[in-house]
């Protein structure tokens, strides 16, 4: 397995969140930064940086923070971007915006 990759396909949630927490200490030890400077710059607290090590509950702002301090705010770029596969996927996007709620299928 490389490095740089998470293999997903048979990974509990639980197993990535671990994964990931341990790639955020591994950066931030390589960036030679305490726990403490993480928090003060991202302006969290230096438990949630250590929460989030840990991998205990953390909002995802404060995520989206100590990401950005690390320098790795564009890692987040691509969560969440829509497949667009076919003609079809672009216009069912684009009319996705226009709808506030997604309607229930039917039977």
């Amino acid at each position: 397995m490389n490095v740089n990759t998470l293999d997903l396909g048979f990974s509990k949630p639980g197993e990535i969140v671990m994964r990931l927490c341990g790639r955020l200490r591994t950066e931030r030890l390589a960036q030679q930064m305490t726990q403490a400077d993480v928090a003060g710059r991202a302006g969290v607290a230096t438990n949630t940086v250590s929460n989030l090590e840990a991998g205990r509950n953390v909002g995802f702002e404060s995520i989206v923070r100590v990401a950005m301090v690390l320098g790795r705010g564009k890692d987040l770029e691509g969560l969440f971007l829509p497949r667009l596969e076919s003609l079809e996927d672009i216009r069912r996007y684009e009319n996705s915006s226009q709808r506030q709620r997604s309607r229930r299928k039917s039977d």
